[in-house]
């Protein structure tokens, strides 16, 4: 009997990644999402899939699914710093009881919990790479702090449900993930500058652009969270590229892959942006046998033709 997987944020980026993944090995995938960032684009071409349902809903007020439940995927919430920053109750909420309502439908079932935690645990770490030993170092006040702080509750409920209730979960601290799907007005780096270069506009660097991101294909993130799930560990444990670049590199890199006209443009740095972001994966690569594989240019090529056609604009050539 295959395993029936409730993906909360399934409507989402990464979320329906996961759907699709689930779906393709042989389970039956519940997702829900109230779209408030998700895109109902996103899981659209699921609609006739017989191992596929769809239920509308806000979490953070209540998960109203029926029916056996073998594995809970928490991955909701906005991701991405102009969601948040627009939603940031909304943001606190879901971190909180929509982590809460998640963790009590696989208590009630005996099921896995995994929580899709962040490397803005990490805030903006004085300890680089950042290894799952290290507790960060967040502004718990700052505009960032809704999301940074979201996670971090959320890891905390997750392990007490753990300790005191016996409830089955894994962590995953997820790094800068990219890919087909991510809206043209997502807001990070990644589309940021694959959209500025096919539109020919200046590419916007934050501060001096020596800050650095570690960037992960969706499809190798979606191969590390599924291997997590299928686990027993409980973790957290880092999925995220190892492979490290300043965003500057990364800017020139998209013009030159895209053979774009684009200039950069630096703009003041924003508040607590993080000036150094790479994931220790040892532990993911010992435990999981997992890895990231996809290079960075099929990466970016692959997510600049889905953008190119989500905005209306020309083949990527």
């Amino acid at each position: 009997m295959s395993a029936r997987i409730v993906v909360l944020g399934g409507g989402g980026f990464l979320g329906s990644h996961l759907c699709d993944h689930l779906l393709g090995r042989g389970d039956a995938v519940v997702c829900v999402d109230d779209f408030s960032t998700g895109r109902r684009a996103n899981v659209a071409h699921l609609d006739d899939h017989p191992g596929f349902a769809l239920v509308e809903a806000d979490v953070s007020r209540g998960i109203p699914v029926d029916g056996p439940v073998s594995a809970v995927c928490n991955l909701a919430s906005p991701a991405s710093p102009p969601d948040y920053l627009a939603l940031p109750l909304e943001t606190l909420a879901v971190g909180s009881e929509g982590t809460r309502h998640g963790l009590e439908l696989a208590r009630r079932h005996d099921a896995r919990f995994l929580l899709a935690s962040t490397s803005e645990v990490y805030g903006d770490p004085e300890v680089h790479p950042q290894s799952e030993g290290y507790w960060g170092n967040v502004n718990p006040v700052g505009p960032r702090s809704v999301y940074d702080e979201a996670k971090r509750f959320a890891e905390a409920l997750t392990m007490a449900h753990h300790r005191r209730r016996g409830t089955d979960v894994v962590i995953a601290r997820i790094f800068n993930t990219y890919g087909p799907r991510l809206r043209p007005d997502d807001g990070r780096v990644v589309s940021n500058f694959l959209l500025q270069a096919l539109r020919g506009e200046p590419l916007t660097v934050y501060g001096d652009g020596s800050q650095t991101r570690s960037l992960c294909y969706v499809e190798d993130e979606v191969r590390g969270l599924v291997a997590l799930l299928d686990s027993d560990l409980t973790g957290p444990v880092n999925i995220g590229s190892p492979d490290e670049y300043t965003v500057l590199q990364l800017a020139r890199t998209v013009i030159e892959l895209l053979g774009s006209s684009s200039v950069v443009e630096h703009r003041p740095l924003p508040t607590d942006d993080p000036t150094r972001r790479r994931p220790d994966i040892t532990r993911a690569r010992r435990e999981l046998g997992w890895e990231p594989t996809t290079s960075l240019a099929d990466g970016l090529a692959r997510t600049a033709t889905h953008l190119a056609g989500s905005a209306g604009l020309p083949d990527v050539p």
